[in-house]
């Protein structure tokens, strides 16, 4: 117990200065635990078939064995490419979730065995980086290469984006199991990184080429208080657009510095630009940064960033990065349909990014954004039966196209390059940890499912459970259970689609703004449906045993985008309540891109249990047509699938 103190004490002092400053906190994914439904169903599925399927394929892809053979424990070569390292520390994050969700021995040990390869592959000054240990210093092949000399190569390299991962995996596990042999392997590599990277005479002048380290070391310095942490990720941050990177990566791959958002300054970027995936990692930590250390031009950067993305450059699903060619977002409105990318990664990093938003502001839109990316771009890079990946994710299909990385028409279990699998394999078991929050005094109810929430207010403590058929059904029961009575708000956000809006802007909009009335009842009687800026606010003393019900009502919705987004000319997309929905050949008659969607075409919903994981299923009488939602589609082998419909 003594040589645990100090650590458990630099908690304390950091989620203190975090709670003063930041305002706003999620409740702990630990603290939330599903019951039934939607997300119950999918947590449960992460843990029996994402993750156990994810840590299957690094095994039998070498990414395990290139720890060994870097550590000495067996004998052979560096398998596979430079990022590899990632996609482990990402499946051992999802693994850690997992056991905050439901805890297994086997996985808690299997884990401790991973750990021990990452030790041993850890070089003795805490340098994390298989491929240079075992390649050496090398000046190889693209592929292959780790540079002349460690971070010679970084914006190529992955060496600062592998080890970001792994601090994330390590808080992840840490607060699964009180363990530190994890955390003590990210802290010897971060603290290698303070010592050789950053404005000190002697130092290295570094920026990673693919962001990611920079909002880990945030999340480290919350469980560890070490203010150097702070400093280097902002370091990383400020550097941009300043240093010297022009190396054989932009030469062999012709990218400009564009890519790297190393273009300018990030306090004189106000564009999303280059690799989505890479792009919003850095716009996702300088929000977070910004909850600690507020600071006016990286404040304004970062919104004018958010708006643009948001109002010019996102697809209707919520995904990011339209272009094939460096993964990157392209110009304003340039949003293809047939051949859009939208990687998975870049759908999990907008929720990241828009999650660390809301928590600096806590404007009910971004948390509006995250829902729309939630149950469609992120859920439509999976399959079903959670273990076959879209790596891109297009707005519509011939059935045959199967383009990029193998995702055009058909799903596969696993990717050369296997970020996405290993991010969806990490996402999925932290969702609950999204749902609510703490602000001041107050309870936030941001997401809705079947859970049930304890949580510590400056009143009283509190277990919260929902009871809904969401995102099927509008009906949403809460319980509030407060250790002892007392007076404290409830804020639940009320959905932009429920209100007539389709998302923040004016990139998609509903033909038919009009919305009915929020209706809520407390302990059965009718009570005031205010909303202010997105939230029901419910101030009043509570008891146990109070009953929150709320109706939102669920009409299918057209929409239409924006006159300058010429893809979607004429045509029109299909939600009813934060789903989309699509048409695939295999509902009807094995045609989806020929439908045509006439003016007065009207949806009838029907509750399919046993199709595609059980869905609502969207059927027209006129023209026998029948949607499904688009994150359910390419599960029954190649068809024709579309979302913009040509108007008849």
């Amino acid at each position: 117990m003594t040589k645990s103190l100090p650590i458990f004490i630099l908690v304390f002092f950091a989620q203190f200065a975090f709670a003063q400053r930041g305002g706003i906190k999620p409740v702990p994914l630990k603290n939330v635990k599903t019951t039934q439904g939607f997300w119950h169903d999918r947590v449960d599925l992460a843990r029996a078939v994402t993750v156990p399927h994810a840590l299957h394929q690094c095994e039998e892809s070498g990414r395990l064995d290139n720890f060994a053979v870097a550590g000495g424990l067996k004998k052979g070569v560096f398998k596979g490419a430079r990022f590899d390292d990632s996609d482990v520390f990402k499946v051992v994050e999802g693994a850690s979730y997992v056991l905050q969700n439901q805890y297994d021995p086997k996985l808690d040990k299997y884990l401790d065995s991973l750990i021990t390869l990452f030790a041993a592959a850890q070089e003795p000054d805490g340098y994390l980086y298989t491929i240079r240990t075992i390649n050496k210093d090398t000046t190889g092949s693209y592929d292959w290469i780790a540079g002349p000399y460690r971070y010679s190569f970084e914006n190529g390299s992955h060496e600062l984006y592998n080890v970001g991962h792994l601090y994330e995996a390590a808080v992840a596990h840490y607060e699964a199991t009180g363990k530190k042999n994890l955390l003590n392997v990210a802290i010897k590599n971060a603290d290698h990184l303070v010592k050789t990277i950053g404005p000190k005479p002697g130092q290295m002048v570094v920026v990673p080429g693919h962001e990611e380290t920079e909002l880990a070391l945030i999340r480290l310095y919350r469980v560890t208080g070490k203010k150097e942490y702070l400093d280097l990720s902002k370091f990383f941050i400020d550097m941009r657009g300043r240093s010297d990177k022009r190396t054989l990566f932009l030469d062999e791959h012709k990218l400009g510095p564009a890519y790297f958002q190393d273009q300018v300054p990030f306090v004189r970027q106000r564009e999303a630009v280059g690799h989505a995936v890479r792009a919003q990692y850095l716009y996702t930590s300088v929000a977070d940064l910004l909850t600690l250390r507020p600071d006016p031009k990286d404040e304004a950067a970062v919104d004018a960033i958010w708006n643009d993305a948001t109002h010019r450059k996102q697809y209707v699903t919520g995904g990011m990065g339209a272009r094939e060619d460096g993964e990157a977002f392209d110009k304003p409105y340039i949003l293809p349909n047939d051949n859009a990318y939208a990687e998975t990664c870049a759908a999990i990093a907008n929720m990241l990014w828009n999650h660390k938003m809301y928590l600096r502001t806590g404007e009910a839109k971004y948390m509006d954004v995250f829902e729309r990316v939630l149950y469609n771009g992120f859920l439509g890079g999976m399959g079903v039966k959670g273990n076959t990946f879209f790596y891109v994710n297009p707005m519509s299909s011939n059935g045959k196209n199967d383009f990029n990385k193998g995702s055009g028409a058909v799903r596969h279990e696993w990717f050369g390059t296997a970020c996405c699998p290993t991010n969806v394999s990490r996402f999925l078991p932290s969702m609950p940890g999204y749902m609510y929050a703490t602000q001041g005094n107050a309870l936030v109810v941001n997401l809705f499912g079947d859970t049930k929430a304890n949580i510590t207010l400056p009143a009283t403590a509190v277990q919260i459970s929902q009871q809904t058929q969401y995102p099927w059904q509008g009906n949403i029961r809460i319980q509030v259970d407060p250790e002892k009575s007392g007076a404290f708000p409830l804020h639940i956000r009320i959905p932009g689609w429920a209100t007539g809006q389709a998302i923040p802007g004016d990139l998609y909009s509903y033909e038919d703004k009009l919305a009915k009335p929020v209706t809520v009842q407390i302990n059965g009687k009718k009570a005031d449906a205010a909303i202010e800026n997105g939230y029901l606010k419910l101030n009043r003393t509570w008891k146990k045993g109070d009953v929150v019900e709320l109706v939102l009502d669920m009409p299918v919705r057209r929409v239409i985008s924006n006159e300058k987004l010429t893809a979607n000319k004429g045509k029109v997309a299909i939600e009813r309540g934060p789903v989309l929905y699509c048409a695939e050949g295999h509902d009807n008659g094995g045609k989806a891109l020929s439908i045509r969607m006439s003016g007065t075409q009207e949806f009838t919903p029907a509750y399919q249990k046993e199709m595609l994981g059980g869905i609502n299923v969207l059927k027209s009488k006129e023209q026998n047509i029948t949607l499904i939602p688009y994150y359910a589609w390419a599960n029954r082998g190649a068809n024709e699938m579309q979302i913009w419909f040509d108007r008849q």
